[in-house]
């Protein structure tokens, strides 16, 4: 005998969602010690959004003339306020992951806002604990000029871009398409544009 209900769609959607959110690959943010912490990726947003507002580039509102958005604030002297804020390799003696972590309300950083998360907390002490190597924001790093690859088919590049594509296309032993028809392309370019076709 089968039971019915008229809860059963319901269910089997919510049971259908459920699985579905658990399949989802969803990234994991904890890092581990073995990964590599990227500073301008990682790093930097966190002292952005957390640390900039007080120890940043504006001399107006820059507590203890500490500086973070710059390398000799985390590595510089500080003068009568002691010697780095970082000592790379070693979190838990640098000052900075004391004042993080540190269980004294008046000392806790940052003091205005929210605390930092555990992983974000976890972030920063893996990073100097790898040797909190610095690293300037990608907008002052000069750009490199790659140098364009050699390809097989010394034909088929019009420019140094198609010898990039190419290359990799050799690479993984695929060939070129054929040249599209002028209609294929406007076919294209309006389903790009619009969704829809001409």
């Amino acid at each position: 005998m089968e039971i019915r209900s008229r809860h059963t769609p319901k269910l089997a959607k919510a049971i259908s969602l459920l699985v579905a959110c658990c399949f989802t690959g969803v990234p994991i943010t904890a890092q581990t010690a073995e990964s590599a912490i990227d500073f301008n990726r990682e790093v930097r947003p966190i002292l952005s959004q957390n640390c900039f507002q007080c120890h940043g580039p504006d001399t107006g509102n820059r507590q203890m003339g500490l500086r973070l958005d710059i390398l000799d604030g985390f590595f510089g002297d500080r003068g009568p306020f002691g010697g780095p804020v970082i000592i790379p390799g070693n979190a838990e003696e640098s000052l900075l992951y004391q004042r993080l972590t540190t269980q004294t309300d008046a000392l806790r950083m940052p003091r205005e806002g929210d605390a930092l998360t555990p992983n974000e907390i976890q972030t920063i002490r893996l990073w100097i604990d790898q040797g909190a190597t610095w690293e300037s924001h990608w907008a002052f790093v000069a750009p490199e000029q790659p140098l364009v690859p050699e390809v097989q088919d010394k034909s088929w590049p019009l420019n140094a871009i198609d010898n990039f594509v190419l290359a990799r296309l050799e690479e993984e032993g695929l060939s070129p398409s054929l040249e599209a028809d002028r209609a294929t392309l406007i076919r294209r370019v309006s389903l790009d544009l619009t969704g829809l076709p001409p």
